[in-house]
Formats: structure tokens, sequence, C-alpha cells
């Protein structure tokens, strides 16, 4: 199966969005390569991104269930590179 290379930038301006995130994150566990989380106080809101190495359909499927989330709002970027 092929899998690409994306990171999933998310923006979380809800604090009650948190716990569901973090559940979405667990359902993916076995993609996510790294994660980064960097609460910005001064604006109430806090800043991740997601290193993934999944198949395009799994990447798409977590990028769209955050991304459903309130208060919370996520791009993905992919690389070119193939696996």
């Amino acid at each position: 199966m092929d899998t690409r290379i994306a990171v999933i930038g998310i923006v979380v301006e809800q604090a009650d969005s948190v716990e569901a995130l973090n559940e979405i994150l667990h359902e993916y566990r076995d993609y996510i390569i790294g994660r980064m989380g960097i609460p910005y106080r001064q604006k109430n809101l806090s800043i991740i991104s997601i290193a993934v190495d999944a198949p395009q359909d799994m990447i798409s499927a977590l990028s769209g269930k955050v991304g459903k989330l309130p208060g919370v709002s996520s791009k993905t970027a992919y690389s070119a590179v193939k696996s």
C-alpha cells in the first residue's frame, strides 16, 4: 500500500475540543511520526503540527475529523515523495 508523508497544521481556539482532538489523534497513532504542540497563551490558542506517514485516504480522514471539531481548524501539506 502506498503511503504519503504529510504535515497537518492544527489551530485550536476552543479548549473544550482538546479532549476530542486527542482521542482522534490516538485513533491514528500508528500513522503519526511525531507531534509538536505550542501553547500561545497571549492569544488563548494552541498550535499543533502532526507529521504522518499514511495512505492518502487515512491522512484525509484524520484531517477531516480534526477540522470538524468546534473551534479547531486544520490544513495539510503533502510531500511529493510516495513510499
